[in-house]
């Protein structure tokens, strides 16, 4: 869980400091082979929990989006978490989603954004 400043660290950048909340996603994927019957029972084959973090970036300056910038457009991330479910810190390889920053004012700084950060690999 976002326990510190340091909790969450992604591309060895301690990224606490930025962030107003953390969601943590444990989401199952399903094979093909997988729905409900004409009983209404679920069948089918889990191919795994793929992990997700959803970061909620406060207000950023124009510096500070700068440093978070080419971490949110690079093709993947390494993010190192606390999972409270193991009780230990786990790094996994992410890929994320679409990010936009948006400014309001003259002030220099973006108005607060989220990103997810999703897991390529199903947690082990």
């Amino acid at each position: 869980m976002f326990i510190d400043q340091n909790s969450i660290i992604i591309n060895n950048v301690p990224v606490g400091q930025y962030l107003t909340q953390v969601d943590y996603e444990y989401n199952k994927l399903w094979a093909n082979d997988s729905g409900r019957n004409l009983a209404g029972k679920q069948t089918g084959t889990l191919i795994g929990i793929f992990p997700k973090l959803i970061l909620y970036f406060r207000k950023l300056t124009t510096a500070e989006l700068h440093t978070l910038a080419p971490i949110l457009d690079s093709a993947r991330q390494t993010v190192t978490y606390y999972d409270d479910n193991k009780g230990q810190n786990v790094t996994m390889t992410t890929y994320t989603g679409d990010w936009k920053a948006t400014s309001k004012s003259k002030n220099g700084k973006a108005d607060g954004f989220q990103c997810s950060f999703i897991s390529v690999e199903k947690r082990s």
